[in-house]
């Protein structure tokens, strides 16, 4: 009897080893690839450590122009795997009807909501980690005046400079934001010469702190920062090695564990789908400090910050969400 017993505990193991070796993950990132040092490689460092954790491999494709999305998307759901994630949202009507084509697959996507009984949405308070690092950016600013400098004109990045006023104006009312976006379509991701210039500008008309959320263009934007000997401020990934002693901090977007989260929760069963909502509560945004910035940030800047972290989390600070109603009051 008890060998039996034994027996079939085995074979419940054997099978749960099993079905977690079934999943086939996959990653579509969004026009920049995997190393943009930024938002598409947030979601490379994710797969990756999910890949080393478990020794499950994955498979990913980097889109270069629109019309590849829906193709490398279905390309992939036709091979079964599963689940598939999708990083950014001009993914967002590839997935609604590859997702449609494919009831039984698992996808994600990243900044934008497909509802679909078959896809998790993943979004994040991108406004709250922005806040935080326009207080940064006014403590440390000399001249009263910073800068934003977004990538393609839309709502979301409109999203994270009216956080950034915002913080900034908290700490410093009379404060000057200039703010230029790169341009209004995809190629507004890659174009660190343009991100360059734009900064460059900003610090001609008085700026000496520059804050980027534009993917690859921001490269452009942090390296006129080091140039100039001004400060920059990175996105999605911590950028803070890229020019140590001239990047500030960055913004944190979690993107990296948003894509290990949906891969661990295919494994184990747990998956979800519907819209996560990722803010400094989840842990979804933040800011970077290391070995890199750790003297541009003094104890009193830390700790302002900190305590306006805890008042964002209670409720206390309302940042606001310009995807909310499409204005920004503190501008």
């Amino acid at each position: 009897m008890r060998m039996t017993w034994v027996a079939a505990v085995a074979a419940l193991a054997f099978a749960g080893a099993a079905h977690a070796a079934d999943i086939k993950p996959a990653v579509v990132y969004d026009l920049g690839g995997k190393f943009d040092k930024s938002f598409n490689e947030a979601a490379f460092q994710g797969a990756e450590r999910f890949a080393k954790d478990t020794g499950i491999t994955y498979r990913d494709f980097e889109v270069q122009n629109d019309s590849q999305r829906e193709q490398a998307l279905r390309n992939f759901a036709r091979r079964g795997f599963d689940p598939i994630v999708a990083i950014g949202f001009s993914q967002a009507q590839a997935i609604e009807k590859v997702a449609t084509e494919f009831p039984d697959i698992r996808f994600a996507i990243i900044d934008m909501v497909v509802d679909k009984p078959n896809v998790r949405s993943i979004v994040f308070k991108e406004e709250e980690g922005s806040y935080l690092v326009g207080m940064l950016a006014a403590m440390a600013s000399k001249t009263g005046t910073i800068g934003f400098v977004g990538g393609m004109d839309i709502p979301l990045i409109r999203k994270f400079a009216c956080g950034y006023v915002q913080g900034a104006k908290s700490v410093k009312p009379d404060i000057t934001v200039l703010q230029n976006m790169t341009g209004t379509t995809g190629a507004a991701w890659t174009d660190p010469v343009k991100g360059g210039e734009l900064a460059r500008s900003q610090f001609d008309r008085g700026a000496d702190v520059v804050y980027h959320a534009a993917g690859g263009t921001g490269i452009g934007v942090l390296q006129a920062a080091a140039d100039a000997d001004k400060l920059g401020i990175g996105v999605d990934s911590n950028q803070n090695a890229l020019h140590p002693g001239h990047v500030l901090t960055s913004m944190l977007k979690r993107v990296d564990n948003a894509v290990y989260t949906a891969f661990e929760d295919a494994q184990n069963g747990s998956w979800s789908n519907g819209v996560q909502v990722l803010g400094l509560a989840e842990e979804g945004v933040g800011w970077a400090l290391d070995e890199n910035n750790d003297k541009l940030v003094t104890d009193e800047m830390k700790d302002k910050v900190e305590a306006a972290t805890s008042k964002i989390i209670s409720g206390d600070i309302k940042v606001h969400d310009y995807m909310a109603d499409n204005t920004c009051p503190t501008s």
